[in-house]
């Protein structure tokens, strides 16, 4: 059999044809417009030739795709590999917390984003850009573009009207919107891109401006909404445990004689001579048909009103502690020096009025309440105890770490000294500075106070304006160190934990009220056929019970703290 050249030609332009037509449906930057290739490479710092076509600028997407998309852990720095895998509920090894290539492969044994799982999530940008957002962000996004509130209003009516109305805002602004740009974020204020990044244990860009935020927080948001499906599917799965857990309390709480009732009344065969393991393992096999009886239908209302009533609690209960911890905060900064009221707003970014009154400082410091600290800086080591900082100074071959007799500030003078020398002449110097603070400061923030010794702590809260009284125990001057350094760093008494972090304890929480109420219910469960599903709703009414009075002293505690 003969074959042409034209025809050897035709099935070679056939292949390629195909070939290419495959790796276009494959690729979502092949759609992209150039500004997007563009805002892409710059977001993830590629540089590119200026100008440039097309084709060049979509082939160093391409060439970069698999390393920036695929495998983007390899870049990051210890801070953030130690979120990964905090949020991913894995203890760090012993001995690994700042082994770079040991946190590496831990999260590669976790992850499991592909190019192309990611090339095709670009495809559908809103169907998953907005899950990290939060409810007010949301909220202002929609009035920012005069979008109608949608009613009942709350978080899945919000996504789903962001969701409906993403491609005509942006068409409107005459925008792109596959690989979006500064308008997306247009609500956000720099406090709220700043706390998006330090959630998830991203390093805030050093010097921040609002293009570089920006530009982090998008390089960043479709991990984080992997990351937060997950943590819901996780705490969906909690709750779907916890409603199976109810009815086995049910099932254990019957007769044997209510069993086989129950089985007949349901056309299930019960072989003759079953024993009670039997009979349960044949009624728990039937689950199903259990959720058509009148009682466990009257248990799964009950259950689900108890959940709404638990998730209602732990709402409330949190909002006024959040409450409660800005009034301690305002209350605590009326009496802060000038100095430590300067060194809030210098450790923010905030110009500080070198002439204000004490007055108009304590007002700068409550505008600035919620804004986040700009990453690493020169108050960093606020904290740290005499031992950090000499480990610190070690490495900056500072005279002041071998010197007898330092004391703590001295010593924190050096470091913060030593610090800005490192900044101000940037390159390599800054970047060794950094990547040791990133591998140190959880450490020295784990300890903070612990090994301090009663002068240190008075003179700490001396920096504050804080009077200290004789007869003051360690443990009080402890408290106070830690109460006044928590308002200093976060704003309110408590460290925020991680958006992950929250979102699972949030619900764990609520669980846990639910165990006690079932807990309860299965120790008063010994009694007798037709009296089963009474059971159960009381004991589902003492897990919203308990759940109350869990509340009530996490508000108590709250106030002591306070």
């Amino acid at each position: 059999m003969k074959f042409s050249l034209s025809s050897i030609l035709l099935v070679a332009l056939a292949a390629e044809s195909a070939v290419a037509s495959s790796w276009f449906t494959k690729a979502a930057y092949n759609k992209w417009h150039e500004t997007e290739l563009e805002r892409w490479l710059s977001d993830h710092n590629i540089p590119y030739p200026t100008p440039a076509d097309r084709k060049d600028l979509e082939n160093l997407v391409k060439d970069n795709w698999d390393s920036k998309v695929a495998t983007p852990y390899k870049d990051w720095e210890p801070e953030q590999l130690q979120s990964y895998l905090r949020a991913k509920g894995t203890d760090l090894k012993k001995g690994t917390q700042s082994n770079k290539q040991s946190l590496v492969s831990q999260v590669q044994g976790l992850w499991h984003e592909s190019a192309d799982t990611a090339s095709n999530s670009y495809d559908n940008v809103k169907n998953w850009v907005f899950d990290s957002w939060t409810d007010s962000q949301l909220k202002a996004f929609l009035d920012r573009h005069d979008i109608p509130a949608p009613q009942p209003r709350n978080r899945d009516t919000m996504l789903a009207a962001v969701r409906s109305n993403y491609d005509s805002i942006a068409k409107k602004l005459k925008q792109t919107a596959q690989y979006p740009g500064d308008w997306l974020y247009e609500t956000w204020s720099e406090s709220e891109l700043k706390e998006f990044l330090d959630e998830r244990g991203v390093p805030v860009p050093q010097p921040s401006t609002r293009d570089k935020l920006i530009a982090s927080v998008r390089r960043n948001s479709r991990l984080s909404a992997v990351n937060a499906k997950d943590s819901a599917a996780s705490a969906s799965a909690s709750a779907k445990a916890a409603k199976e857990s109810l009815s086995d309390q049910l099932l254990e709480s019957w007769s044997d004689s209510k069993i086989k009732e129950w089985a007949e009344s349901n056309g299930i065969k019960v072989p003759q001579g079953s024993k009670r393991n039997e009979l349960l393992a044949l009624a728990r096999k039937h689950r199903d048909t259990l959720t058509g009886e009148k009682v466990a239908s009257t248990a799964s209302s009950a259950f689900g009103a108890a959940t709404s009533k638990v998730q209602h609690q732990y709402d409330t209960t949190t909002s006024n502690m959040q409450a409660k911890g800005e009034d301690a905060f305002n209350e605590a900064i009326a009496s802060w020096s000038d100095s430590r009221l300067k060194a809030y707003l210098d450790a923010r970014g905030v110009p500080v009025p070198q002439r204000g009154t004490t007055d108009e400082l304590v007002k700068q410091v409550r505008l600035n309440k919620d804004k986040a600290v700009t990453g690493w800086s020169a108050w960093t080591f606020d904290t740290w105890s005499t031992e950090n900082l000499k480990k610190w100074l070690k490495t900056q071959n500072n005279k002041a770490a071998n010197k007898a007799g330092a004391s703590r500030e001295e010593l924190f003078k050096q470091a913060q000294d030593s610090y800005a020398k490192a900044s101000k002449s940037g390159g390599s110097s800054y970047a060794s500075v950094t990547s040791y603070l990133a591998s140190a400061t959880d450490a020295a923030k784990d300890n903070s106070f612990d090994t301090w010794s009663d002068s240190d702590l008075k003179a700490y809260l001396d920096s504050y304006g804080v009077p200290t009284y004789q007869g003051s125990t360690t443990n009080e001057l402890k408290a106070a160190a830690r109460r006044n350094a928590n308002y200093f760093r976060y704003g309110t008494s408590t460290p925020p934990a991680t958006f992950f972090a929250r979102l699972q304890s949030g619900a764990q929480w609520i669980f846990d009220q639910l165990k006690i109420g079932v807990s309860s219910g299965r120790q008063s469960a010994e009694y007798q056929g037709g009296k089963a599903g009474d059971a159960v709703k009381e004991g589902v009414t003492t897990a919203t019970h308990r759940a109350g009075e869990a509340a009530q002293k996490v508000g108590d505690k709250a106030k002591e703290e306070l």
